[in-house]
């Protein structure tokens, strides 16, 4: 399904199967077994036990160790554009089964519903699924790690 965004973009929005809202979330409840414990202590989005309050307290510590400057970023049309080959790199670097492999890609390949017709889809995750924060943050844990190699103190 897609919804129209004021810029006069597309939103793509993931609406499950019955079978797909039954696998989904024990797919993702697994892989987040498997990569939570590897991303940078510094991301707090949809991750477990972890809350934008926790963000909010440690860009507060930030600023009292003396840190004067801000970036605030937002990723504009970050679900649209996540590239499917460095996300299932990134995935197949540490899953090796070739079966939870295909799942995914075919997850990410679905693609969208527009006019009745379903278009394929090359690039982006669909927002709404059980699997989408759980991709952002495998995503972009390689700005928190480049952040990290880079000495920035940071909370994304």
């Amino acid at each position: 399904m897609e919804i129209p965004k004021p810029n006069g973009g597309v939103r793509r929005l993931g609406i499950p199967t019955g079978l797909d809202r039954w696998i989904q979330p024990r797919l993702s409840q697994r892989l987040q077994l498997i990569f939570d414990p590897t991303f940078s202590p510094q991301s707090y989005g949809f991750r477990p036990r972890r809350s934008a309050h926790d963000a909010v307290r440690a860009a507060q510590t930030y600023a009292q160790s003396g840190k004067t400057w801000v970036v605030d970023l937002d990723l504009t049309q970050f679900f649209e554009y996540v590239n499917h080959g460095l996300l299932m790199t990134r995935i197949g670097q540490t899953i090796r089964d070739k079966r939870v492999l295909r799942l995914m890609g075919r997850y990410l390949r679905a693609g969208v519903m527009i006019e009745g017709v379903v278009q394929p889809s090359d690039a982006g995750t669909p927002q709404g699924g059980p699997l989408s924060p759980l991709l952002a943050n495998l995503y972009l844990d390689a700005l928190d790690q480049e952040l990290n190699r880079r000495g920035r103190a940071f909370c994304r």
